[in-house]
């Protein structure tokens, strides 16, 4: 039942990163062959993202390109303008991808504004798809039922070895939506993990490795961040780990709810 998907399986998160870091970190990734760079209006780094994609001289239409609403752009003029400065930060014509960041807080913007509001962007060209981050199975649902959520494709949510967030990404994959996991290395807690290095002892690889390997595993779309070079192409190469069912239960069995992003203005979750 799940849609085509039009993202690529892993991409370069920037969250975090600024001035001549992020560049670096995306021009480098570029050249490592990396062809999905994810930021967002409040990463406060797109005009540098945009710099670094220009630079790379790779044709802008072979990168997928993400960005994302702040949750007080959510009225429907409002998030229009705001889709329209991100690409003048930018430097493109269009988005691959636009997404809502958070959902609004408390519903004080009606879900079918936001929502009509973003697919009127996919038709004014400002983006070639829309989706969400951060959305609840409920609030999936409700994107879903107005006008215009028909052409969700994606919910952006954390996804980890100590967060598997599995009741959400059922629900998405259930309902045809490709699920994309932030935060896959759980800000490095991933690395000091002893079962980890045990699995990644036997393939030869990093437990950042058997991380990704894992959510990709779960037909998740992965956006590390990684400034190193030698970072992002061990994550590249994550993405051709094959995992046994055994391991994959045991990396399943870490899964403690463990929340890393949230935020004051954050929905109630799924448990």
């Amino acid at each position: 039942m799940t849609k085509a998907n039009p993202i690529p399986r892993i991409g370069l998160g920037t969250f975090r990163l600024k001035g001549q870091e992020v560049i670096d970190s995306v021009s480098s990734a570029l050249e490592l062959g990396y062809r999905h760079i994810d930021t967002a209006q409040m990463y406060d780094n797109e005009v540098e993202v945009g710099q670094a994609i220009r630079n790379s001289g790779i044709a802008r239409d072979k990168i997928f390109l993400t960005s994302k609403v702040w949750y007080d752009r959510l009225r429907s003029d409002d998030l229009i303008r705001s889709l329209e400065e991100s690409l003048d930060r930018l430097g493109v014509e269009t988005l691959d991808l636009a997404l809502i960041h958070w959902p609004s807080p408390d519903d004080v913007v009606p879900m079918a504004e936001t929502i009509g509001a973003l697919d009127e962007a996919r038709r004014k060209g400002l983006t070639r798809h829309i989706g969400v981050s951060n959305f609840t199975i409920a609030q999936i649902d409700a994107a879903l039922s107005v006008p215009g959520g028909e052409h969700i494709v994606t919910n952006q949510i954390e996804v980890h070895p100590y967060l598997a967030n599995r009741k959400v990404v059922e629900h998405c994959q259930a309902k045809g939506l490709q699920v994309t996991g932030y935060m896959p290395l759980a800000v490095g807690k991933v690395m000091k993990d002893p079962l980890l290095q045990e699995i990644a002892d036997a393939h030869g690889a990093t437990p950042a490795q058997i991380a990704l390997a894992w959510i990709a595993s779960r037909d998740i779309v992965v956006i590390p961040s990684s400034t190193k070079p030698e970072h992002q192409h061990a994550n590249l190469a994550a993405m051709e780990l094959e995992l046994s069912d055994n391991e994959i239960a045991r990396i399943d069995a870490l899964d403690a709810g463990e929340r890393i992003a949230d935020p004051e203005w954050a929905p109630r979750w799924d448990d």
